[in-house]
């Protein structure tokens, strides 16, 4: 039921013309790890992962030039295919209903696909964009923080907008 409810608020698309809003703070707390395993000086394990939107930035008409290559792609480390629920990293396409497979300017979901338009920031591990979506007949635009934990087991995914959900969403990496 609750992944259900995450795909659909994945997948969903509305328009989205409106300025990122800001989501606030979010809890850095890791369900099912007991709060004293972590020392309280240590940073959260997704530390590097906060993004605080602009709210003057609108995102782009069409995408900037240069779009999904060197600096302005999608990084590396965040490539690839990604589920929410383990059986979707092995069930066939068509199936998959919470995978997302992400390129160099492109990420894929269920019923719908977002095209990279613009980079607001980016390191090997992290990127924070605004992305094009089509999907089931409608358009719309998303600024998304997209980074990586765990030693790259952990995709962490945060829209920001009217629509977005309220806390992050986290895959897990489909291996072949």
């Amino acid at each position: 039921m609750l992944a259900t409810a995450l795909l659909l608020a994945a997948c969903s698309g509305g328009k989205d013309e409106t300025q990122p809003a800001d989501t606030g703070g979010e809890s850095t707390a890791t369900p099912g790890e007991p709060a004293s395993a972590v020392p309280a000086d240590a940073p959260p394990a997704d530390a590097d992962l906060a993004y605080t939107p602009d709210a003057s930035a609108k995102p782009p008409a069409a995408p900037d030039a240069g779009i999904g290559t060197g600096t302005k792609a999608i990084p590396a480390a965040i490539q690839g295919r990604w589920a929410l629920k383990p059986e979707d990293c092995t069930a066939k396409p068509g199936t998959d209903l919470t995978a997302l497979v992400i390129g160099a300017k492109t990420l894929r979901f269920f019923e719908s696909a977002g095209d990279l338009a613009h980079v607001r920031d980016r390191s090997a591990n992290r990127i924070v964009a605004d992305y094009k979506f089509s999907g089931e007949g409608e358009t719309w635009d998303r600024l998304m923080l997209l980074g990586v934990v765990d030693g790259g087991k952990t995709l962490v995914r945060r829209d920001y907008g009217e629509g977005a959900a309220a806390e992050p969403l986290r895959y897990m990496r489909c291996v072949a």
